[in-house]
């Protein structure tokens, strides 16, 4: 029959040391208690990018706007899509697309790395340096959870192309998770990280998205002469101005 010292596992032997169950037992609670407790967060896999189906998981994507692209090639729209590919964008007041991508099928798309966001259960299991700013600003559990917060913040904005457009939709978004640690997205620099990184979907994408600019461009030049090519430029470099301005120097006068 065991003894009560047998059974407690708290013995000691006759000499007063301490048996192997203490003794390990003792390493397992000194163990626990020196090393941090953290937790990982686990991302389901994504499919593959589809453009035929219109399908870019995790992705920004991009495609001309009419007109304005005609002029300035390096404006479009944008939008951003859920895990399972769905796109999401703003394309017009108290107008929250989904799954129907406004101005014509995605041309140019960058898929985003979610080991890169910050997705804190609580204040302190933060990833990124920010802390109280992200709080504030507003967080998320998961991917889906923060475009689906931003579609709520952003859904009753009236829509500016100068003031609140796509790109702040975005932004909104990667803000939220902390892309990168940054809580300084933008219109300028998601523009940016669309028109550096960002690859086309195929050929008659870079066709479709530069030949009206050099149609306007050439009939310009034809009925008009060189100063139309001055004129053009002056107007794409007046835009650059205006949203640099805007997003860095008077950012109370966006609206969103």
């Amino acid at each position: 029959m065991l003894s009560d010292e047998e059974l407690t596992g708290t013995a000691v032997s006759s000499a007063g040391e301490l048996l192997p169950m203490e003794i390990n037992l003792a390493k397992d609670v000194e163990s626990r208690v020196s090393r941090p407790r953290t937790i990982e967060h686990e991302f389901w896999p994504l499919e593959e990018v589809d453009p035929k189906k219109a399908r870019f998981p995790c992705c920004v994507v991009w495609t001309p706007l009419p007109i304005v692209s005609w002029l300035a090639p390096f404006i479009g729209h944008v939008g951003i899509c859920k895990e399972d590919g769905t796109i999401i964008d703003f394309s017009g007041s108290n107008l929250i697309n989904v799954n129907d991508f406004a101005f014509g099928p995605v041309a140019r798309y960058l898929q985003l790395d979610r080991e890169q966001c910050c997705f804190p259960p609580n204040l302190a299991e933060h990833r990124c340096k920010h802390r109280y700013v992200h709080t504030e600003f507003g967080t998320a559990m998961t991917w889906d959870d923060a475009i689906q917060a931003s579609g709520r913040h952003i859904e009753n904005r009236s829509y500016n192309i100068f003031t609140c457009n796509c790109h702040s939709f975005v932004a909104d978004c990667l803000n939220r998770v902390s892309y990168e640690g940054s809580m300084s997205w933008n219109m300028v620099n998601v523009a940016a990280l669309v028109l550096a990184k960002g690859r086309w979907v195929d050929g008659l994408s870079v066709l479709r998205s530069f030949m009206p600019f050099m149609a306007v461009l050439c009939l310009g030049v034809y009925a008009v002469g060189w100063p139309f090519i001055i004129a053009l430029f002056s107007f794409s470099f007046l835009l650059l101005v205006w949203f640099l301005l805007s997003n860095y120097v008077f950012k109370n006068m966006l609206d969103c």
